[in-house]
């Protein structure tokens, strides 16, 4: 239990600093305060509901994977380096296509709440 706690503890303390200082976090935060309440709107069942959520908790996770990479590439050298370069350009993918997963879930969800066609 002891090491459940401190697991908490820890995100917390992640939370606070990237909420503080890391600019693409606050967005997907904001983007995510906006999206319970539109998700709401623009959905069609809980499931629905769910899945365009999850699609953004999702992109908010990879995010704070990714910055976790860049953190742990600086703290190791911040001279140039392919394999960091590398790492951190893999990070930032992983991001892009986590915007598209988001762009593309919340599309279809408005087209089929526009149109009435479940697609």
């Amino acid at each position: 239990m002891q090491r459940l706690i401190d697991a908490y503890f820890n995100s917390v303390r992640a939370f606070r600093k990237l909420a503080a200082s890391e600019k693409a976090f606050q967005q997907e935060l904001m983007l995510l305060v906006l999206a319970l309440p539109l998700g709401w709107l623009v959905s069609v069942s809980w499931r629905g509901y769910a899945l365009l959520i999850g699609a953004v908790l999702l992109l908010i996770m990879v995010e704070v994977l990714n910055t976790g990479i860049e953190a742990a590439c600086d703290a190791f050298s911040r001279e140039f380096n392919v394999d960091i370069q590398l790492a951190k350009d893999c990070g930032s993918l992983a991001v892009l296509i986590s915007v598209v997963i988001v762009a593309g879930v919340w599309g279809i969800a408005i087209i089929e709440r526009i149109t009435g066609l479940p697609i």
